[in-house]
């Protein structure tokens, strides 16, 4: 952007402008990255619920109060539908691996990197009993993220 004088007020003003637009640019991404960090934890959490072929009250009480740890907005409802709908159209797809590939990719912090294997294993010991399948994703989440 170009100073239509060569004042140096109009140049700090321009440098003050820039500034704060670059500040919230800034915020802008790490709220974006954050938003797409908890809807894929939420994918991963929604395909180990379903691996049992089905949801349980308890295993959707257990995911809210891990991702209310996460994430406290209240946005819980409007990211649960669709983590579990991209789940279930992984596994009725027998695309789960590459699911897995998508939502490793698109987490970066390392904070819930690890916090994911514990909370994976907490959704699938809510009903005390660790299906097959609950056991093959488990495995593949602890050596993405484990």
């Amino acid at each position: 952007m170009r100073c239509p004088s060569r004042r140096p007020a109009c140049h700090s003003r321009h440098l003050v402008i820039n500034r704060r637009l670059a500040d919230l640019y800034r915020g802008v991404a790490v709220h974006a990255t954050a938003d797409l960090e908890h809807q894929a934890a939420l994918e991963l959490l929604a395909l180990v619920m379903l691996a049992d072929d089905s949801i349980s009250d308890d295993e959707v009480d257990v995911v809210r109060e891990i991702s209310t740890e996460w994430r406290d907005d209240g946005a819980f409802e409007d990211y649960l539908r669709p983590a579990i709908e991209e789940a279930r159209h992984a596994i009725e797809r027998d695309r789960v691996d590459g699911f897995l590939d998508s939502i490793d990719e698109r987490i970066s912090s390392r904070v819930l990197r690890s916090a994911l294997f514990s909370a994976a294993r907490d959704v699938a010991d809510v009903d005390h009993e660790l299906s097959p399948e609950e056991g093959t994703i488990l495995a593949d989440v602890a050596v993405r993220f484990g």
